[in-house]
Protein backbone atom coordinates (compact mmCIF):
# COMPACT_ATOMS: atom_id res chain seq x y z
CA UNK A 1 0.00 0.00 0.00
CA UNK A 2 1.47 3.12 -1.10
CA UNK A 3 1.60 6.31 1.59
CA UNK A 4 -0.55 8.59 -0.64
CA UNK A 5 -3.28 6.23 -0.40
CA UNK A 6 -2.95 5.06 2.96
CA UNK A 7 -6.42 4.85 4.63
CA UNK A 8 -7.34 6.15 8.20
CA UNK A 9 -9.33 3.88 10.54
CA UNK A 10 -12.23 6.44 10.70
CA UNK A 11 -11.82 6.44 6.54
CA UNK A 12 -10.57 9.73 5.94
CA UNK A 13 -7.02 10.15 4.55
CA UNK A 14 -3.74 11.52 5.40
CA UNK A 15 -3.30 15.58 5.59
CA UNK A 16 -0.20 16.70 3.72
CA UNK A 17 1.88 17.69 6.58
CA UNK A 18 0.89 13.68 8.36
CA UNK A 19 1.96 12.01 4.42
CA UNK A 20 5.04 13.72 4.62
CA UNK A 21 6.03 12.73 8.50
CA UNK A 22 4.78 9.05 7.73
CA UNK A 23 7.25 8.84 4.45
CA UNK A 24 9.95 9.92 6.87
CA UNK A 25 9.04 7.35 9.04
CA UNK A 26 8.34 4.55 6.47
CA UNK A 27 11.53 2.46 6.87
CA UNK A 28 10.85 2.17 10.90
CA UNK A 29 6.78 1.20 9.93
CA UNK A 30 7.74 -1.59 7.74
CA UNK A 31 10.63 -2.39 10.50
CA UNK A 32 7.96 -2.96 13.32
CA UNK A 33 5.62 -4.21 10.96
CA UNK A 34 7.87 -6.89 9.31
CA UNK A 35 8.57 -7.84 13.25
CA UNK A 36 5.29 -7.96 14.73
CA UNK A 37 3.83 -9.95 11.72
CA UNK A 38 6.72 -12.33 12.40
CA UNK A 39 5.47 -12.34 16.25
CA UNK A 40 1.65 -12.29 15.80
CA UNK A 41 1.07 -12.95 12.27
CA UNK A 42 -0.94 -10.29 11.37
CA UNK A 43 -0.46 -6.46 10.90
CA UNK A 44 -0.65 -4.07 13.31
CA UNK A 45 -1.91 -0.14 13.28
CA UNK A 46 0.82 1.98 14.04
CA UNK A 47 0.47 5.50 15.42
CA UNK A 48 2.39 8.37 16.57
CA UNK A 49 3.11 8.04 20.39
CA UNK A 50 3.13 11.79 21.06
CA UNK A 51 0.46 13.13 18.42
CA UNK A 52 -1.30 10.04 17.93
CA UNK A 53 -2.02 10.34 14.66
CA UNK A 54 -2.12 7.00 12.93
CA UNK A 55 1.24 6.12 10.16
CA UNK A 56 -0.75 2.82 9.40
CA UNK A 57 -3.75 1.60 9.69
CA UNK A 58 -3.97 -2.62 9.62
CA UNK A 59 -6.17 -3.13 6.16
CA UNK A 60 -7.55 -6.44 7.79
CA UNK A 61 -8.30 -4.87 11.53
CA UNK A 62 -11.30 -3.77 12.51
CA UNK A 63 -12.40 0.28 11.53
CA UNK A 64 -12.57 2.37 14.65
CA UNK A 65 -11.48 6.03 15.25
CA UNK A 66 -8.33 6.70 16.97
CA UNK A 67 -8.79 10.53 17.98
CA UNK A 68 -10.16 9.30 21.34
CA UNK A 69 -6.82 7.21 22.14
CA UNK A 70 -4.57 10.63 22.05
CA UNK A 71 -3.84 10.48 25.84
CA UNK A 72 -3.80 6.39 25.96
CA UNK A 73 -1.14 6.17 23.03
CA UNK A 74 1.52 8.80 24.77
CA UNK A 75 1.02 6.81 27.92
CA UNK A 76 1.80 3.50 26.05
CA UNK A 77 4.26 4.98 23.90
CA UNK A 78 6.49 6.18 27.24
CA UNK A 79 6.12 2.70 28.61
CA UNK A 80 8.09 -0.42 28.26
CA UNK A 81 5.93 -3.13 27.96
CA UNK A 82 2.58 -4.45 26.04
CA UNK A 83 -0.24 -3.57 27.66
CA UNK A 84 -4.44 -4.27 26.80
CA UNK A 85 -5.85 -0.72 26.41
CA UNK A 86 -9.25 -1.92 25.56
CA UNK A 87 -10.93 -5.55 27.32
CA UNK A 88 -14.98 -5.94 25.91
CA UNK A 89 -15.20 -9.58 26.24
CA UNK A 90 -14.61 -11.33 23.87
CA UNK A 91 -12.14 -8.73 21.79
CA UNK A 92 -9.14 -7.20 23.42
CA UNK A 93 -6.82 -4.03 22.02
CA UNK A 94 -3.39 -5.31 22.87
CA UNK A 95 -0.80 -2.12 22.31
CA UNK A 96 3.25 -1.88 21.97
CA UNK A 97 5.27 1.06 22.86
CA UNK A 98 8.42 1.29 20.49
CA UNK A 99 10.89 3.95 19.89
CA UNK A 100 13.50 3.81 17.17
CA UNK A 101 17.08 4.99 17.46
CA UNK A 102 16.21 8.71 16.87
CA UNK A 103 14.19 8.86 19.67
CA UNK A 104 10.62 8.80 17.97
CA UNK A 105 8.00 7.13 19.97
CA UNK A 106 4.98 4.86 18.53
CA UNK A 107 2.33 2.30 19.28
CA UNK A 108 1.26 -0.24 18.05
CA UNK A 109 -1.88 -2.36 18.24
CA UNK A 110 -4.29 -4.66 16.93
CA UNK A 111 -7.35 -6.29 18.11
CA UNK A 112 -7.35 -10.09 19.19
CA UNK A 113 -10.33 -12.59 20.09
CA UNK A 114 -9.86 -14.28 23.31
CA UNK A 115 -12.60 -16.65 22.75
CA UNK A 116 -15.61 -18.15 20.11
CA UNK A 117 -18.55 -15.95 21.17
CA UNK A 118 -21.53 -18.09 21.71
CA UNK A 119 -24.16 -18.40 19.19
CA UNK A 120 -26.25 -15.77 19.60
CA UNK A 121 -24.73 -13.56 22.15
CA UNK A 122 -24.87 -10.13 22.09
CA UNK A 123 -21.78 -8.28 20.43
CA UNK A 124 -23.13 -4.47 21.15
CA UNK A 125 -20.96 -3.70 23.30
CA UNK A 126 -17.57 -5.04 22.05
CA UNK A 127 -18.75 -3.73 18.36
CA UNK A 128 -19.37 -0.07 19.58
CA UNK A 129 -16.01 -0.30 21.09
CA UNK A 130 -14.44 -1.35 17.81
CA UNK A 131 -16.83 1.16 16.09
CA UNK A 132 -18.32 -1.39 13.80
CA UNK A 133 -22.14 -2.76 13.50
CA UNK A 134 -23.10 -5.55 14.96
CA UNK A 135 -23.04 -8.02 12.14
CA UNK A 136 -19.33 -6.79 11.56
CA UNK A 137 -18.02 -7.55 14.54
CA UNK A 138 -19.82 -11.11 14.27
CA UNK A 139 -18.26 -11.83 11.13
CA UNK A 140 -15.13 -10.01 11.73
CA UNK A 141 -14.71 -12.91 15.31
CA UNK A 142 -16.03 -15.68 13.02
CA UNK A 143 -13.08 -15.16 10.65
CA UNK A 144 -10.27 -15.02 13.78
CA UNK A 145 -8.29 -17.75 16.16
CA UNK A 146 -8.52 -17.16 19.45
CA UNK A 147 -5.90 -16.20 21.70
CA UNK A 148 -5.13 -16.38 25.21
CA UNK A 149 -4.20 -12.81 27.03
CA UNK A 150 -1.17 -14.26 28.58
CA UNK A 151 0.12 -15.62 25.41
CA UNK A 152 -0.08 -12.31 23.60
CA UNK A 153 1.15 -10.19 26.79
CA UNK A 154 4.41 -12.83 26.77
CA UNK A 155 5.29 -12.37 23.45
CA UNK A 156 5.05 -8.64 23.14
CA UNK A 157 7.21 -8.85 25.88
CA UNK A 158 9.61 -11.21 23.92
CA UNK A 159 9.30 -9.09 20.88
CA UNK A 160 10.15 -6.08 22.96
CA UNK A 161 13.33 -7.81 24.14
CA UNK A 162 14.21 -8.41 20.55
CA UNK A 163 13.46 -4.18 19.83
CA UNK A 164 16.04 -4.03 22.69
CA UNK A 165 18.80 -6.37 21.70
CA UNK A 166 18.28 -4.81 17.93
CA UNK A 167 19.17 -1.26 18.90
CA UNK A 168 22.39 -2.46 21.05
CA UNK A 169 23.54 -3.78 18.13
CA UNK A 170 22.69 -1.45 15.81
CA UNK A 171 24.93 0.90 18.68
CA UNK A 172 27.53 -1.41 18.44
CA UNK A 173 27.66 -1.53 14.72
CA UNK A 174 27.41 2.03 14.71
CA UNK A 175 30.70 2.54 17.05
CA UNK A 176 32.40 -0.15 14.88
CA UNK A 177 31.75 2.19 11.71
CA UNK A 178 32.91 5.52 13.91
CA UNK A 179 36.13 4.20 14.65
CA UNK A 180 36.80 2.82 10.67
CA UNK A 181 36.11 6.40 9.87
CA UNK A 182 38.11 7.99 12.61
CA UNK A 183 41.22 6.30 11.00
CA UNK A 184 44.09 8.46 9.78
CA UNK A 185 47.07 6.10 10.56
CA UNK A 186 49.50 4.39 7.74
CA UNK A 187 48.04 1.87 5.31
CA UNK A 188 49.26 -1.03 7.46
CA UNK A 189 47.38 0.05 10.31
CA UNK A 190 44.04 0.53 8.62
CA UNK A 191 44.44 -2.92 6.94
CA UNK A 192 45.27 -4.44 10.50
CA UNK A 193 41.83 -3.03 11.48
CA UNK A 194 39.95 -3.59 8.43
CA UNK A 195 40.94 -7.25 8.98
CA UNK A 196 39.98 -7.19 12.48
CA UNK A 197 36.61 -5.97 11.66
CA UNK A 198 36.22 -8.73 8.87
CA UNK A 199 36.74 -11.01 12.14
CA UNK A 200 33.92 -10.04 13.55
CA UNK A 201 32.14 -13.08 13.25
CA UNK A 202 29.53 -14.13 16.23
CA UNK A 203 31.16 -17.83 15.71
CA UNK A 204 34.04 -16.86 16.06
CA UNK A 205 35.00 -16.70 19.80
CA UNK A 206 37.48 -13.70 21.31
CA UNK A 207 40.52 -15.44 22.07
CA UNK A 208 40.39 -16.83 18.17
CA UNK A 209 39.70 -12.92 17.26
CA UNK A 210 42.81 -12.34 19.82
CA UNK A 211 44.94 -14.49 18.73
CA UNK A 212 44.88 -12.91 15.09
CA UNK A 213 44.70 -9.14 16.38
CA UNK A 214 48.14 -10.06 18.06
CA UNK A 215 49.63 -11.91 15.25
CA UNK A 216 48.60 -9.01 13.09
CA UNK A 217 49.92 -5.92 15.30
CA UNK A 218 53.47 -7.67 15.34
CA UNK A 219 53.94 -6.59 11.84
CA UNK A 220 52.90 -3.35 12.56
CA UNK A 221 53.64 -1.98 16.01
CA UNK A 222 57.23 -1.76 17.25
CA UNK A 223 56.95 -3.50 19.98
CA UNK A 224 59.32 -6.17 21.45
CA UNK A 225 56.33 -8.44 23.28
CA UNK A 226 52.35 -7.82 22.89
CA UNK A 227 50.39 -9.23 25.35
CA UNK A 228 46.25 -9.86 25.82
CA UNK A 229 44.93 -10.50 29.34
CA UNK A 230 41.14 -11.58 28.93
CA UNK A 231 39.35 -11.49 31.74
CA UNK A 232 36.67 -14.18 33.14
CA UNK A 233 33.10 -15.00 30.99
CA UNK A 234 30.10 -14.77 32.71
CA UNK A 235 28.65 -18.60 32.92
CA UNK A 236 25.54 -19.46 31.09
CA UNK A 237 22.78 -20.73 33.39
CA UNK A 238 22.37 -23.29 31.36
CA UNK A 239 25.60 -24.75 30.45
CA UNK A 240 27.99 -23.58 33.43
CA UNK A 241 30.88 -25.79 32.12
CA UNK A 242 30.75 -23.78 28.69
CA UNK A 243 32.16 -19.86 30.50
CA UNK A 244 36.04 -19.25 30.98
CA UNK A 245 36.00 -19.81 34.77
CA UNK A 246 39.81 -18.06 34.84
CA UNK A 247 42.25 -15.04 32.55
CA UNK A 248 43.49 -16.21 29.70
CA UNK A 249 46.87 -14.18 29.23
CA UNK A 250 47.46 -14.75 25.16
CA UNK A 251 51.34 -13.30 23.75
CA UNK A 252 53.39 -12.93 20.65
CA UNK A 253 57.28 -12.31 21.51
CA UNK A 254 58.95 -10.93 24.12
CA UNK A 255 55.80 -10.76 27.18
CA UNK A 256 58.11 -10.68 30.12
CA UNK A 257 54.56 -11.42 32.75
CA UNK A 258 52.58 -14.48 33.91
CA UNK A 259 49.18 -13.60 34.78
CA UNK A 260 49.87 -12.44 38.50
CA UNK A 261 52.35 -10.21 37.28
CA UNK A 262 50.20 -8.75 34.14
CA UNK A 263 46.84 -8.30 36.78
CA UNK A 264 49.40 -6.57 39.92
CA UNK A 265 50.97 -4.06 37.33
CA UNK A 266 47.65 -3.31 36.02
CA UNK A 267 46.44 -2.33 39.51
CA UNK A 268 49.27 -0.47 40.09
CA UNK A 269 48.80 1.88 37.09
CA UNK A 270 45.39 1.95 37.66
CA UNK A 271 44.35 0.89 34.48
CA UNK A 272 40.63 -0.81 35.53
CA UNK A 273 39.77 2.43 36.03
CA UNK A 274 40.06 4.43 32.70
CA UNK A 275 39.10 3.77 29.35
CA UNK A 276 41.85 5.38 28.24
CA UNK A 277 44.97 3.50 26.63
CA UNK A 278 48.07 4.36 29.40
CA UNK A 279 51.34 4.86 28.24
CA UNK A 280 54.01 4.28 30.33
CA UNK A 281 57.52 5.04 29.04
CA UNK A 282 61.05 4.95 31.18
CA UNK A 283 61.86 8.41 31.46
CA UNK A 284 58.43 9.16 32.87
CA UNK A 285 58.59 6.61 35.86
CA UNK A 286 61.30 6.90 38.60
CA UNK A 287 63.16 3.55 39.68
CA UNK A 288 61.52 4.10 43.41
CA UNK A 289 57.77 3.68 42.10
CA UNK A 290 58.24 1.16 39.33
CA UNK A 291 58.65 -2.66 40.68
CA UNK A 292 58.76 -3.87 36.95
CA UNK A 293 62.79 -3.05 35.72
CA UNK A 294 62.87 -5.57 32.69
CA UNK A 295 59.39 -3.22 31.32
CA UNK A 296 60.76 0.12 29.92
CA UNK A 297 57.99 1.32 27.39
CA UNK A 298 54.49 -0.21 28.04
CA UNK A 299 51.16 0.90 26.42
CA UNK A 300 47.86 -0.64 28.10
CA UNK A 301 44.60 -0.44 26.66
CA UNK A 302 41.35 -1.66 28.28
CA UNK A 303 38.78 -4.05 25.83
CA UNK A 304 35.59 -2.59 26.41
CA UNK A 305 31.92 -1.61 24.11
CA UNK A 306 31.48 1.50 26.55
CA UNK A 307 29.49 -0.44 29.32
CA UNK A 308 31.79 -3.68 29.96
CA UNK A 309 35.65 -4.65 30.43
CA UNK A 310 36.37 -7.91 28.55
CA UNK A 311 40.25 -7.46 29.46
CA UNK A 312 43.61 -5.43 28.57
CA UNK A 313 45.94 -5.24 25.42
CA UNK A 314 49.46 -4.18 25.84
CA UNK A 315 52.68 -3.49 23.77
CA UNK A 316 56.01 -3.96 25.74
CA UNK A 317 59.24 -2.51 25.40
CA UNK A 318 60.20 -0.49 22.00
CA UNK A 319 62.06 -2.44 19.59
CA UNK A 320 64.20 0.67 19.65
CA UNK A 321 63.86 1.36 23.03
CA UNK A 322 62.70 4.55 21.97
CA UNK A 323 59.42 6.02 23.89
CA UNK A 324 56.02 4.90 22.58
CA UNK A 325 53.27 7.66 21.31
CA UNK A 326 50.27 9.00 20.50
CA UNK A 327 49.82 7.08 17.29
CA UNK A 328 51.13 3.54 18.69
CA UNK A 329 48.74 4.70 21.58
CA UNK A 330 45.69 5.56 19.39
CA UNK A 331 46.18 2.13 17.11
CA UNK A 332 46.54 0.15 20.46
CA UNK A 333 43.36 2.13 21.54
CA UNK A 334 41.21 1.49 18.40
CA UNK A 335 42.55 -2.36 17.70
CA UNK A 336 41.30 -2.73 21.87
CA UNK A 337 38.31 -1.44 21.05
CA UNK A 338 37.49 -3.61 18.31
CA UNK A 339 37.80 -6.62 20.54
CA UNK A 340 36.15 -5.25 23.40
CA UNK A 341 32.87 -4.57 20.76
CA UNK A 342 33.48 -8.13 19.73
CA UNK A 343 33.50 -8.90 23.30
CA UNK A 344 30.31 -6.87 23.82
CA UNK A 345 28.55 -9.13 20.36
CA UNK A 346 29.25 -12.18 22.43
CA UNK A 347 27.82 -11.43 25.45
CA UNK A 348 25.00 -9.83 23.64
CA UNK A 349 24.55 -13.56 21.88
CA UNK A 350 24.87 -15.18 24.84
CA UNK A 351 21.69 -13.14 26.48
CA UNK A 352 20.01 -14.11 23.65
CA UNK A 353 21.35 -17.41 23.53
CA UNK A 354 19.89 -17.80 27.13
CA UNK A 355 17.00 -16.39 26.65
CA UNK A 356 16.10 -19.27 24.16
CA UNK A 357 17.39 -21.38 26.31
CA UNK A 358 14.71 -20.37 29.05
CA UNK A 359 11.90 -20.37 26.23
CA UNK A 360 12.67 -24.26 25.59
CA UNK A 361 13.55 -25.19 29.47
CA UNK A 362 10.21 -23.75 30.24
CA UNK A 363 7.98 -25.43 27.77
CA UNK A 364 10.28 -28.81 28.42
CA UNK A 365 8.82 -28.40 31.72
CA UNK A 366 5.00 -27.73 31.03
CA UNK A 367 5.20 -31.10 28.96
CA UNK A 368 6.59 -32.99 32.28
CA UNK A 369 3.99 -31.47 34.23
CA UNK A 370 1.09 -32.41 32.37
CA UNK A 371 2.65 -35.79 33.05
CA UNK A 372 5.06 -36.27 35.65
CA UNK A 373 4.81 -40.50 34.95
CA UNK A 374 7.12 -39.47 31.58
CA UNK A 375 9.72 -36.98 33.57
CA UNK A 376 12.88 -36.24 32.05
CA UNK A 377 11.55 -38.36 28.58
CA UNK A 378 11.94 -34.95 26.72
CA UNK A 379 15.66 -34.52 27.75
CA UNK A 380 16.37 -38.07 27.49
CA UNK A 381 15.37 -37.81 23.90
CA UNK A 382 17.12 -35.27 23.42
CA UNK A 383 20.65 -36.89 24.66
CA UNK A 384 19.66 -40.17 22.69
CA UNK A 385 19.18 -38.24 19.63
CA UNK A 386 22.18 -36.33 19.86
CA UNK A 387 24.55 -39.30 19.86
CA UNK A 388 22.62 -41.02 17.25
CA UNK A 389 23.46 -37.45 15.20
CA UNK A 390 27.03 -37.98 16.23
CA UNK A 391 27.13 -41.91 15.23
CA UNK A 392 25.46 -41.15 11.91
CA UNK A 393 27.92 -38.04 11.32
CA UNK A 394 25.74 -35.03 11.79
CA UNK A 395 27.28 -31.37 12.10
CA UNK A 396 27.04 -29.20 14.97
CA UNK A 397 24.24 -27.23 13.88
CA UNK A 398 22.55 -30.52 12.99
CA UNK A 399 23.36 -31.57 16.71
CA UNK A 400 21.99 -28.15 18.18
CA UNK A 401 18.80 -28.56 15.92
CA UNK A 402 17.89 -32.41 17.46
CA UNK A 403 18.85 -31.46 20.80
CA UNK A 404 16.38 -28.61 20.75
CA UNK A 405 13.81 -31.01 18.28
CA UNK A 406 14.25 -34.07 21.31
CA UNK A 407 13.28 -31.47 23.96
CA UNK A 408 10.26 -29.95 22.08
CA UNK A 409 8.97 -33.11 20.06
CA UNK A 410 6.13 -33.32 22.39
CA UNK A 411 5.37 -30.22 23.53
CA UNK A 412 2.07 -30.80 21.50
CA UNK A 413 1.20 -32.54 23.92
CA UNK A 414 -0.31 -29.26 26.05
CA UNK A 415 -3.08 -29.44 24.33
CA UNK A 416 -4.20 -33.09 24.93
CA UNK A 417 -6.92 -34.34 27.63
CA UNK A 418 -4.89 -34.71 30.50
CA UNK A 419 -7.50 -38.23 31.48
CA UNK A 420 -6.47 -39.26 27.86
CA UNK A 421 -2.50 -38.61 28.39
CA UNK A 422 -2.77 -40.21 32.19
CA UNK A 423 -4.84 -43.24 31.13
CA UNK A 424 -3.87 -46.83 32.55
CA UNK A 425 -5.45 -48.85 30.08
CA UNK A 426 -5.26 -48.76 26.07
CA UNK A 427 -6.62 -46.04 23.96
CA UNK A 428 -9.64 -46.39 22.00
CA UNK A 429 -9.93 -45.39 18.52
CA UNK A 430 -11.10 -42.00 18.88
CA UNK A 431 -8.54 -41.23 21.78
CA UNK A 432 -5.75 -42.40 19.84
CA UNK A 433 -6.97 -40.13 17.15
CA UNK A 434 -6.78 -37.43 19.39
CA UNK A 435 -3.54 -37.73 20.82
CA UNK A 436 -2.24 -37.98 17.24
CA UNK A 437 -3.28 -34.11 16.65
CA UNK A 438 0.17 -33.31 19.42
CA UNK A 439 2.62 -33.38 16.37
CA UNK A 440 0.69 -30.40 14.76
CA UNK A 441 -0.22 -28.55 18.27
CA UNK A 442 3.42 -28.67 18.60
CA UNK A 443 3.76 -27.27 15.20
CA UNK A 444 1.48 -24.20 15.86
CA UNK A 445 2.76 -23.83 18.95
CA UNK A 446 6.55 -23.59 18.07
CA UNK A 447 5.26 -22.06 14.76
CA UNK A 448 6.59 -17.94 15.78
CA UNK A 449 9.35 -18.48 17.55
CA UNK A 450 12.93 -17.18 16.48
CA UNK A 451 15.34 -20.09 15.84
CA UNK A 452 12.76 -22.69 15.46
CA UNK A 453 13.08 -23.25 11.80
CA UNK A 454 14.63 -26.15 11.93
CA UNK A 455 13.11 -27.54 14.77
CA UNK A 456 9.54 -27.53 13.22
CA UNK A 457 10.14 -30.34 10.53
CA UNK A 458 11.17 -32.50 13.45
CA UNK A 459 8.32 -31.69 16.27
CA UNK A 460 5.98 -31.90 12.96
CA UNK A 461 7.04 -35.40 11.25
CA UNK A 462 8.87 -37.18 14.29
CA UNK A 463 5.61 -40.02 13.91
CA UNK A 464 6.18 -40.42 10.12
CA UNK A 465 6.96 -43.80 9.52
CA UNK A 466 9.81 -45.17 7.01
CA UNK A 467 6.72 -47.63 5.07
CA UNK A 468 4.24 -44.52 5.20
CA UNK A 469 2.11 -45.27 7.04
CA UNK A 470 2.59 -42.83 10.11
CA UNK A 471 1.04 -39.32 10.72
CA UNK A 472 0.61 -36.52 10.22
CA UNK A 473 1.33 -36.31 6.84
CA UNK A 474 2.01 -40.30 5.38
CA UNK A 475 5.41 -39.12 4.70
CA UNK A 476 7.45 -42.56 3.67
CA UNK A 477 11.47 -42.99 3.16
CA UNK A 478 13.86 -39.87 2.68
CA UNK A 479 10.79 -37.41 2.47
CA UNK A 480 11.10 -37.38 6.09
CA UNK A 481 13.10 -34.96 7.59
CA UNK A 482 16.58 -36.71 8.83
CA UNK A 483 16.01 -35.08 12.21
CA UNK A 484 12.74 -36.23 12.39
CA UNK A 485 13.86 -40.02 11.24
CA UNK A 486 16.21 -39.42 14.29
CA UNK A 487 14.10 -38.00 17.07
CA UNK A 488 11.54 -41.07 16.04
CA UNK A 489 13.77 -43.87 16.64
CA UNK A 490 15.34 -42.23 20.50
CA UNK A 491 11.69 -41.61 21.11
CA UNK A 492 10.47 -44.87 20.63
CA UNK A 493 13.90 -46.35 22.64
CA UNK A 494 13.17 -43.87 25.45
CA UNK A 495 9.38 -45.22 25.38
CA UNK A 496 10.17 -48.64 25.43
CA UNK A 497 13.03 -48.84 27.95
CA UNK A 498 11.08 -46.40 30.33
CA UNK A 499 8.33 -47.66 33.05
CA UNK A 500 4.63 -46.58 31.68
CA UNK A 501 1.22 -46.31 33.86
CA UNK A 502 -0.35 -49.23 31.24
CA UNK A 503 3.23 -51.32 31.64
CA UNK A 504 6.76 -51.92 32.60
CA UNK A 505 10.07 -50.86 30.76
CA UNK A 506 10.89 -53.26 28.05
CA UNK A 507 13.75 -55.74 28.61
CA UNK A 508 16.82 -54.80 26.34
CA UNK A 509 16.50 -57.95 24.36
CA UNK A 510 12.89 -57.03 23.48
CA UNK A 511 14.09 -53.52 22.46
CA UNK A 512 16.69 -54.64 19.88
CA UNK A 513 14.34 -57.46 18.75
CA UNK A 514 10.98 -54.47 18.00
CA UNK A 515 14.20 -52.63 15.95
CA UNK A 516 14.83 -55.06 13.84
CA UNK A 517 12.07 -55.62 13.27
CA UNK A 518 10.61 -52.06 12.43
CA UNK A 519 13.83 -51.26 10.70
CA UNK A 520 12.65 -50.15 6.64
CA UNK A 521 9.28 -50.53 8.22
CA UNK A 522 8.64 -47.82 11.08
CA UNK A 523 12.25 -46.38 10.88
CA UNK A 524 14.67 -45.57 8.82
CA UNK A 525 17.12 -48.46 8.72
CA UNK A 526 20.31 -46.58 8.84
CA UNK A 527 19.11 -44.80 11.74
CA UNK A 528 18.53 -48.04 13.28
CA UNK A 529 21.80 -49.59 12.36
CA UNK A 530 23.60 -46.72 14.03
CA UNK A 531 21.27 -47.32 17.30
CA UNK A 532 22.78 -50.84 17.46
CA UNK A 533 26.35 -49.43 17.16
CA UNK A 534 25.96 -47.29 20.48
CA UNK A 535 23.26 -48.87 22.17
CA UNK A 536 25.20 -49.31 25.19
CA UNK A 537 26.02 -45.29 25.34
CA UNK A 538 22.24 -45.05 24.56
CA UNK A 539 21.21 -47.79 27.51
CA UNK A 540 23.49 -45.60 30.22
CA UNK A 541 21.62 -42.21 28.92
CA UNK A 542 18.40 -43.69 29.72
CA UNK A 543 19.35 -45.46 33.07
CA UNK A 544 20.53 -42.06 34.49
CA UNK A 545 19.41 -38.86 34.23
CA UNK A 546 21.48 -36.85 31.69
CA UNK A 547 23.80 -34.12 32.28
CA UNK A 548 22.93 -30.80 31.42
CA UNK A 549 23.80 -30.18 27.54
CA UNK A 550 26.05 -27.31 26.38
CA UNK A 551 23.28 -25.47 24.81
CA UNK A 552 23.23 -24.44 21.02
CA UNK A 553 27.39 -26.27 21.24
CA UNK A 554 28.29 -29.55 20.23
CA UNK A 555 31.16 -28.63 18.67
Amino acid sequence: MSLDTMPLANGTTLSDDTLRAAEKKAPVVSELQAMLERAYGRQFTILDGRSGEVIFAAPKQPHRDWTRYTEICRTVSAGNRPEFIDDEDPFLTLALPWQDNSGNEFMAAAVFLSRKPEANEDLGAPARMLGMEVEEAAAWAASQTPCQPESLLRLGEMVLDGVKLRHRIRALLAENDKLALNLTATYEEISLLYRLTQGLKISRSDEELGALALEWMQEVIPAAGLALLLAPLPTAKTAPQTGRTQPLLLSRGECLLDIPQFSALLKHLGVEATKHPLVVNRTTTSQDDWPWPQIRQMIVAVLSDGESSYGWLAAINHVSDAEFGTVEANLLSSVAAILGIHGGNIALYRQQAEMLAGVVRALSSAIDAKDPYTCGHSERVAHVAVRLAKELGCDSKTLTTLYLAGLLHDIGKIGIDDGILRKSGRLSDEEYEHVKRHTQIGHRILHDLAKMEEVLPVVLHHHESWDGRGYPDRLAGEHIPLGARIVAVADAYDAMHSDRPYRKGMADERIEEIFRQGAGKQWDPAVVEAFFRCREELHRICQDRPQDTPFLSFA
